[in-house]
């Protein structure tokens, strides 16, 4: 038992410091090609983010546990919206005036029902997973063009400034590219071993490992993101890196997981975790876009979102 939770440890500490690494080194390859700060923002750092996801669940359906892959990718889409923009918009309210995030939060939720459309049949097919990784390809080219025609949105500003305060890295970009992207690979092999025999000896299911532990802690980079956006006034970019995150996780994260074997649907992951998802992607729609005032997360919203996630989390054990 011990062996396992130091393991488990181990493998979260180095999968923390690679996701870290391949962001610092994939951002800076991307400005030495000339890649514009909004698309820094919105797609290498996004996927750099979800490097943990994506990894985590690749090995766990290679594994043998989907369960794990799925509430990976799930439990982080709510992770990210109910407990990371909870507590960042606690600790400063979040103003939302970006365009283009403005027209991401409807594609959010439009992908949100096109998860529970692939899931409602019990089974994430091949097929179906070639489909997501279709829709993130064209939203990335969606993407490329609105980062040409915005180049003074407020996310492009906050993108730029985030670049100008981060600290380079020594050396080659490249080769820290190809250092972190190898020590992800490795601890999330151990993450996910540990993980299973964790589940085990507790008598939980993967998928509910998958919705908490795991789920949390690949979510722990999107975190640090946002709360250091947030403390730096960058109020377009803690969104953007949730939004981006949760994008990829529910496209390329199940995408990728589902091309390396069919994902059998916990009928339970519909029932409870879908909906919860669901309803905090409207939450995140309506707080960011604004019915009747500016878009904006205060603190109120924020502290509603933060409830909502400790209620979830006591249900998901509870539910054992």
């Amino acid at each position: 038992m011990l062996t396992l939770v130091l393991a488990l440890a181990a493998g979260l500490t180095v999968l923390l410091w690679s996701a870290d690494r391949f962001v610092a080194s994939a951002s800076g390859l991307a400005g030495q090609l000339g890649l514009s700060p909004l698309l820094i923002g919105m797609i290498v750092v996004g996927f750099g983010t979800s490097a943990p996801e994506m990894t985590v669940s690749v090995f766990a359906t290679w594994q043998g546990n989907p369960g794990i892959a799925l509430g990976n990718a799930y439990g982080s889409n709510i992770t990210n919206i109910a407990l990371i923009l909870g507590l960042t918009a606690l600790i400063r309210p979040i103003a939302v005036q970006s365009a283009v995030l403005n027209r991401e939060l409807p594609i959010l939720l439009g992908i949100t029902l096109l998860a529970a459309w692939q899931l409602y049949d019990g089974t994430v097919t091949r097929l179906e997973a070639i489909v997501l990784l279709l829709v993130f390809t064209v939203l990335l080219g969606w993407s490329i063009i609105q980062a040409r025609r915005h180049p003074d949105d407020p996310l492009a500003v906050d993108s730029a400034d985030s670049l100008e305060k981060s600290t380079p890295l020594r050396g080659s970009s490249l080769l820290w590219l190809l250092l972190s992207l190898i020590a992800l690979v490795l601890s999330s092999r151990l993450l996910v071993w540990a993980a299973v025999g964790l589940a085990q000896r507790a008598g939980m299911s993967d998928l509910v490992i998958g919705l908490t532990v795991v789920a949390i802690g690949t979510s722990l980079p999107e975190l640090a993101s946002s709360l250091v956006a947030a403390r730096r006034g960058e109020n377009e970019l803690a969104v953007g890196n949730i939004i981006g995150s949760n994008l990829f996780n529910t496209l390329i994260v199940v995408g990728l997981a589902g091309l390396v074997a069919p994902l059998p649907v916990n009928p339970v992951l519909m029932l409870r975790d879908w909906p919860v998802m669901f309803g905090l992607s409207l939450a995140l729609l309506v707080f960011g876009i604004g019915l009747r005032r500016p878009g904006r997360i205060n603190r109120l919203e924020g502290g509603l979102l933060l409830t909502a996630f400790v209620i979830y989390t006591a249900v998901l054990i509870q539910w054992q």
